[in-house]
């Protein structure tokens, strides 16, 4: 239980990195301890806010969006918590949680279209096709301890059967996981969204924000955090952390940074709060064009990344600061690539709307199973930036195995130009017929990840530390890289509790954090999620 007691007011907050785990910890700061906005600071090596969480672009070049994130009305209970403190841009009055509820019952989600086969068949995904050996391992893996698969895959657990059903290739593209992924966390995310799996078929429970999320979350968090006065430093880059380790107490007593290249320290109190964010999704990200591939990523360039090169010199510091090694060490494994497409004319948004009988944004993903890069795309609402115009439309897609060879463009994706990756999806989709025009009326920008599935590498206990570690007097930890317990990664969900956890636990506050929807002891989940895995 926390305590009754008044907040722990910090005398100065500084937040390493400006993703929304920092900006929804500055605004717990001012909202719920009542902190002096003029005493926070957010450092961000990058020029905006957002982290990972970034969308930009126009019609000169093109937009670009990394990736996309997908809600739902039950599991999304802090970020909603959030959004509701923050006032909307759209509605005068409101705020961004009404903006998510209003679309999505405006636009509710019904793909018609979610997985296909080869020959661009439509195949019925309700048939998720688990067999009862595999069924009877999903249920003893729900139940199995965490402390028992430590360590382990996906593929350690099932058949080899399991990773050809409809319910594979659903999770697969919908959270991007592989067969040699966390069990923990495959484990963790079928607990979490049990209350989904009826609806895996069409992803008629997913729900989305008016726009991208940078311009429906981060810009609008961004610009009520100026408002209130905050000090966002942009172009800073914190090196390490200085720890003072006392008996019952640790704090960290100096920040290193620098700014403009030039090396600067400050020091800090126990009185002050210290929030980093560990790690990152899009951390030595390249990008490319309509005429060239995103560029080559080289480990060794893409370890000497300042978010990764701080908590690696963090982790050397205490043994429970965690291990980011085991996140790190192989960008092969875990990069991911994906394609922004914007589109001059109607000729590809007239013929999928043809094809899949669905109207841009309420489809969701179309995943293509027999696609040798693992490819889905994502056909949002129009428009899908602030500002975009009536007669532009954009969409954006990816592939889990870029190092393969496409089905029609002889190449390993990592080697494609935006207009071969863009040749590919047009024959998937068998729209040969328009590929001329399209391809004139397009740009698809390809953008190369090579941390993004880096959360989802096997991992054991320790290998996260915890959000606030064992006698933290002034500082905790953010981000994917973190162990909230029940929780699943490559959520938005998981970046905001974490910052209730840190600001309510290190301030004091008299609150509760949000708790975990659980709807896996619910026996009507449960019921309804085994029907659906036994079709």
């Amino acid at each position: 239980m926390v305590s009754s007691t008044a907040p722990v007011i910090p005398t100065k907050a500084y937040m390493v990195g400006g993703g929304i785990a920092s900006l929804s910890s500055a605004v717990y700061l001012i909202r719920h301890v009542k902190m002096n906005p003029k005493d926070i600071t957010i450092f961000e090596n990058l020029s905006v806010t957002g982290g990972s969480m970034d969308a930009a672009g126009d019609t000169k070049k093109g937009y670009l969006m990394r990736g996309g994130r997908m809600f739902d009305r039950e599991a999304y209970t802090c970020l909603y918590d959030l959004l509701s403190e923050i006032p909307s841009t759209l509605n005068p009055g409101s705020n961004c949680k009404d903006d998510i509820y209003e679309f999505s019952a405006k636009y509710p989600t019904d793909s018609h279209a979610r997985l296909i086969d080869e020959g661009c068949i439509i195949a019925d995904a309700s048939q998720l096709g688990v067999s009862l050996l595999d069924n009877t391992r999903f249920g003893e893996l729900l139940i199995a301890p965490e402390d028992t698969i430590q360590g382990k895959g996906i593929n350690d657990w099932f058949t080899p059967a399991f990773f050809t059903s409809h319910f594979w290739y659903c999770m697969r593209s919908t959270f991007a996981f592989q067969p040699w992924h966390s069990l923990i966390e495959f484990k963790r995310y079928c607990l979490r969204f049990m209350h989904e799996v009826p609806k895996l078929f069409n992803l008629g429970g997913v729900w989305r924000t008016p726009f991208n999320q940078y311009d429906s979350i981060i810009a609008p968090t961004t610009k009520w955090l100026k408002e209130q006065g905050i000090n966002f430093e942009f172009g800073v880059n914190v090196t390490a952390l200085d720890f003072a380790v006392e008996k019952d107490a640790r704090s960290v007593y100096r920040i290193h940074l620098t700014r403009n290249r030039v090396p600067e320290t400050i020091e800090v109190s126990k009185t002050d709060r210290v929030f980093v964010t560990l790690g990152s999704l899009t951390a030595a990200s390249t990008i490319g064009s309509m005429d060239k591939p995103a560029p080559a990523i080289i480990q060794s360039e893409a370890e000497q990344d300042p978010t990764w090169a701080l908590w690696k010199d963090i982790a050397k510091r205490q043994p429970d600061f965690g291990r980011p090694e085991v996140f790190s060490k192989d960008v092969n494994a875990s990069k991911f690539l994906s394609f922004s497409v914007t589109c001059f004319d109607d000729s590809f948004f007239k013929r999928y709307v043809e094809w899949s009988t669905n109207e841009p944004g309420t489809g969701a993903l179309v995943t293509f199973k027999h696609s040798k890069w693992g490819m889905s795309i994502v056909v949002p609402h129009q428009p899908h930036f602030a500002g975009q115009p009536e007669n532009v439309k954009v969409f954006w897609g990816y592939g889990l195995f870029p190092d393969e060879i496409g089905n029609f463009v002889k190449k390993p994706m990592t080697e494609c130009t935006g207009a071969e990756i863009m040749m590919e999806v047009i024959q998937m989709l068998a729209f040969e017929s328009d590929m001329k025009e399209i391809l004139e009326n397009s740009t698809c920008i390809p953008s190369m990840l090579p941390y993004t599935m880096s959360q989802f590498v096997k991992r054991s206990n320790g290998d996260r530390p915890l959000v606030v570690p064992k006698d933290s007097v002034n500082f905790a930890f953010l981000g994917q890289f973190v162990e909230v317990p029940l929780d699943v990664v490559f959520t938005v969900e998981y970046s905001v509790r974490c910052a209730q956890t840190a600001v309510f636990k290190l301030c004091n506050v008299d609150r509760e954090v949000t708790p975990i929807y659980k709807g896996w002891r619910d026996p009507a989940v449960l019921v309804s999620a085994a029907k659906a895995m036994l079709s």
